[in-house]
C-alpha cells in the first residue's frame, strides 16, 4: 500500500506543479544573471562623469504592468540624443517578484545610459524588497552630477507597519550635513510624497525641515518669481497621476509623475541657476 500511496503523491505533485518556474526564488538561494549592485555603480559612473549645466536627466516611475510602454519610453528617452540619465521612482515590479525586477533592469539597461532607482511599495512584496536589494542595492543613496546632489530615498513606510524608520531622518540629516560646499542644486527622489497613505506622516514636518537643509532649499538661496526655489525640488511617483505641488507653502514643489500606463515621462534640464521642466507624452 505504501507504493500506491507515494505513486498518487507524485502524480499529485506533477498536476499541481507542472513547471518549475512556478516557484519565485529568493535571491540569495538562486542566482540572478546580470548586472546587479546597480544604484551604487551607475551613482559612480555620473560622479565620475564630469557633467556639467546644462544637463538633462529623464524620470519615469511606477512602470509595473507596462512593459511594452516602459520600452516604448526608453527607446523616445535614447533616440532623443539629449538626456545624460534616468531616474525611477518605484514600483518596478507588480507582485514584487524576481521576474518582474529582471525584466524591468533589462529594458532599463537598452537606454544605454546610466540609471538609479528608488524601492515603491509594491517593490516589497513578497521577497521583493531582497530583489530589489540584491539587485539595485542602497534603498537609501546619494550622489553628485557636478553642481546637483541628488538624495535617493525609501519613503514607503507602511510596508514596514512603521517598524523602521522610514523615511530615515538620520540618513537625511547626516547627509545634508556632508554635502560638499561646491553644491548649488538639490534633487530629492521618493516613490511616495509626504501626506500620501504610504508615508509616515507623523514625521512629514520633520522630512521636510531635514530635506529644507540641503542647497538649493535654504531660506537664503535664490527663488523664483511664484516664491519657490530655483535650484531644488523634489520627484515622487506613486499616485499614478500628474501634479506639480508645494505641499509645504514654503517654496518646495513635488514633482509627481504619472504611472508609465499614461503614456508619460518627465524630462529636467539642469541650468547654472535653476532648473526647467518638460511634461513628455508619447
Amino acid at each position: 500500500m505504501k507504493y500506491i500511496h507515494h505513486f498518487f503523491v507524485i502524480l499529485l505533485v506533477l498536476f499541481v506543479f507542472p513547471a518549475c518556474d512556478v516557484f519565485e526564488y529568493h535571491p540569495y538561494v538562486s542566482k540572478i544573471d546580470g548586472k546587479t549592485g546597480i544604484n551604487d555603480a551607475n551613482a559612480a559612473l555620473l560622479e565620475a562623469a564630469g557633467l556639467k549645466p546644462p544637463f538633462k536627466f529623464a524620470f519615469i516611475t511606477d512602470t509595473q504592468g507596462s512593459l511594452d510602454e516602459t520600452r516604448q519610453a526608453i527607446d523616445r528617452i535614447r533616440r532623443r540624443g539629449d538626456i545624460d540619465f534616468i531616474v525611477h521612482g518605484g514600483d518596478m515590479a507588480d507582485f514584487g517578484l524576481v521576474k518582474e525586477f529582471v525584466w524591468s533592469r533589462d529594458i532599463l539597461e537598452e537606454a544605454r545610459m546610466p540609471y538609479v532607482v528608488v524601492i515603491g511599495n509594491h517593490d516589497c512584496l513578497a521577497n521583493g524588497e531582497e530583489t530589489f536589494d540584491y539587485i539595485f542595492g542602497s534603498q537609501n543613496y546619494s550622489f553628485n552630477v557636478g553642481p546637483v546632489h541628488f538624495l535617493c530615498l525609501n519613503t514607503v513606510a507602511l510596508e514596514y507597519d512603521y517598524s523602521r524608520p522610514v523615511p530615515d531622518l538620520e540618513f537625511i540629516e547626516n547627509d545634508a550635513l556632508t554635502v560638499p560646499d561646491s553644491i548649488t542644486h538639490s534633487v530629492v527622489v521618493m516613490h511616495s510624497r509626504p501626506y500620501d497613505e504610504q508615508f509616515n506622516n507623523n514625521v512629514a514636518k520633520p522630512f521636510d525641515y531635514y530635506i529644507r537643509m540641503l542647497p538649493g532649499m535654504r531660506d537664503d538661496d535664490d527663488r523664483r518669481v511664484d516664491g519657490t526655489f530655483a535650484r531644488g525640488f523634489c520627484i515622487n511617483g506613486h499616485n499614478h497621476q500628474n501634479a506639480v505641488t508645494d505641499i509645504f507653502k514654503n517654496g518646495v514643489l513635488y514633482y509627481q509623475c504619472p504611472n508609465m500606463g499614461k503614456r508619460t515621462f518627465f524630462v529636467f534640464t539642469i541650468t547654472d541657476n535653476g532648473y526647467e521642466y518638460e511634461e513628455v507624452a508619447f
